[in-house]
């Protein structure tokens, strides 16, 4: 609640509502980082009340957020995240939190994949948050016997002794955690889903996360340059399978964002004067990830996607999700620039799959 002494500015969240963004999706104005900070700071107090918060929601959800008021809720967010960055770098992971209900969850293999190769790997997740309340990183780790409610220190010292990591969003980032209920209440996603995954816990350089369009992913590149809190170095996004970061099979598009700039299509497109985005398509099929969606479909999410990892990891499965798992570990492998190309990172992550030494990542985390 709401503590007696605390001090707003002039933009409750009723006279946002009726002055500026209120006036439904085509003749509503959007805010002000200095208003968008204020409604964020009121909704983290749980000052407005419920009919309110859930208009101003509703509205910011149909006129479209602008990644100013994108970077000025992330900021909001991260003034309240615990943060515990582990001597190590990691490339940061921000799939979807409400799950995946369809398809295998991929991204805990890949990681694991990918920390055995030298590129160390951080994912954050809740329990089954709104709207969609299915299946994430947690529930994976779960099944395969990873301890996953761990404080933002321990799961720091994860990164370092094992290589990839697991931050739990109750312990780090509560303000978030809090709204459950209201969030749940909407029964639609509203900005929250998608500033959560912009948290990165371990205070990574590099940001690895997905979309259904590529104007999404400049939204996100834009975002993380108007945050006052994020400084990273490079961002990349693909098509991912269900929102979630597990690269969808077929012709893919990326979106590759380099803060120290280069030659890129769209220099100063998205992001800050002197960087680089560049969008390109990728094949799976050249990368040996040669199916279809309905191959890596599962019944039931959490459990086949632990039973899946576990079988890749010690080589005892092959085939469409192997295959998956290899490309989706070499995007991360390449995100963080420890392979020059997506096709060495291919052949580094396939070699530790075969030498053993993803499984001994996992079993290292089952020890932590």
């Amino acid at each position: 609640m709401a503590q007696a002494t605390q001090e707003f500015g002039d933009w409750p969240l009723k006279r946002l509502m009726t002055d500026v963004c209120g006036s439904g999706h085509k003749s509503a104005d959007d805010l002000t980082r200095a208003q968008a900070t204020e409604a964020f700071e009121r909704i983290l107090a749980d000052e407005p009340d419920p009919t309110t918060l859930g208009a101003f929601w509703l509205a910011n959800r149909w006129k479209r957020n602008t990644a100013e008021e994108l970077g000025a809720y992330v900021d909001v967010m991260c003034e309240r995240v615990e943060y515990a960055e582990p001597d190590a770098d990691p490339v940061d992971c921000g799939a979807n939190y409400d799950g995946k209900g369809r398809s295998a969850i991929l991204g805990v293999a890949a990681g694991v994949v990918a920390a055995a190769a030298g590129t160390p790997v951080v994912v954050h997740s809740g329990d089954r948050v709104p709207t969609q309340k299915q299946d994430a990183y947690k529930h994976v780790l779960d099944e395969l016997g990873v301890h996953t409610e761990l404080t933002p220190s321990d799961s720091a010292d994860m990164v370092d002794e094992t290589g990839f990591g697991f931050y739990y969003q109750p312990a780090f980032n509560p303000a978030i955690d809090d709204l459950f209920d209201r969030r749940d209440q909407m029964g639609v996603r509203t900005f929250v889903n998608t500033i959560e995954t912009l948290a990165n816990p371990a205070g990574a350089s590099v940001h690895l996360g997905s979309f259904y369009h590529l104007a999404f992913a400049k939204k996100v590149v834009d975002t993380f340059v108007e945050s006052e809190f994020h400084d990273l170095d490079r961002v990349l996004m693909f098509q991912g399978m269900e929102g979630y970061d597990d690269v969808r099979p077929g012709y893919t598009k990326v979106a590759e964002w380099d803060a120290a700039g280069g030659d890129g299509d769209e220099a100063g497109d998205a992001g800050s004067e002197g960087a680089s985005f560049d969008d390109f398509e990728i094949e799976t099929a050249k990368y040996g990830m040669d199916l279809e969606e309905e191959d890596l479909a599962v019944d039931d999410v959490a459990v086949e996607s632990a039973e899946i990892t576990e079988a890749v990891l010690t080589g005892e499965r092959d085939g469409p999700f192997a295959d998956a798992v290899a490309v989706n570990a070499a995007l991360r492998i390449y995100a963080r620039e420890d392979a020059d190309s997506i096709e060495d990172g291919l052949d580094a992550a396939r070699a530790v799959i075969d030498d053993g030494s993803a499984h001994d990542v996992l079993e290292a985390l089952r020890d932590f």
